[in-house]
């Protein structure tokens, strides 16, 4: 890429976090261009599509989830390290507004680039979720897609729900304790 493509995708990745951090995953990509100091037709030459400029935002965030998944690997109690993680998707989740609709609506979609984003967070969740599974501590009927379809909702429903800070919290104790093997 040449120096001045090079400081354009930058810009307009910068000034796309703030957008989606203060607005939302809707946020005007006319305004993320113009705020970048470029025009709209050399945002669409970067990132074809919203998905794919969400997804290129995102990438640093699930680079993160993903380090750490590797980290709990080695944890001593397998389900501390799920929940530990489960409840780090859902404060991932929570920093964009519009982000877990996004993530939702492409949890099928394996043509979206969002889904760059999805697969390996689902291989990440997959390997601690069986882990917890293989010690006896979750039940082995319960899927990884759903595990990140439930902690979406949460973080949406905490969305939705500004002035109650804690409901998130509420909503992933509740959800953990229907994933519970029975002794």
């Amino acid at each position: 890429m040449r120096a001045d493509a090079r400081r354009n995708y930058e810009r307009l990745l910068a000034e796309a976090r703030s957008a989606f951090a203060a607005h939302g995953t809707d946020a005007s990509l006319e305004d993320v261009a113009r705020r970048a100091g470029v025009g709209i037709g050399t945002l669409y030459r970067h990132f074809p599509n919203r998905s794919a400029l969400l997804s290129a935002v995102f990438e640093d965030a699930v680079g993160d989830l993903l380090t750490r998944s590797r980290e709990l690997l080695d944890h001593p109690e397998p389900c501390t390290a799920l929940v530990t993680w489960l409840r780090e998707t859902v404060t991932h989740a929570s920093e964009y507004r519009g982000l877990s609709r996004a993530l939702m609506s492409v949890s099928s979609d394996t043509t979206s680039a969002l889904s760059r984003c999805s697969a390996p967070i689902r291989e990440a969740g997959d390997a601690l979720l069986t882990r917890a599974q293989q010690a006896g501590k979750v039940r082995p009927d319960v899927a990884i897609q759903d595990l990140l379809q439930l902690t979406h909702a949460i973080a949406l429903a905490a969305e939705e729900s500004p002035t109650d800070p804690h409901v998130a919290d509420r909503l992933l104790n509740l959800t953990l304790k229907g994933l519970a093997a029975t002794p």
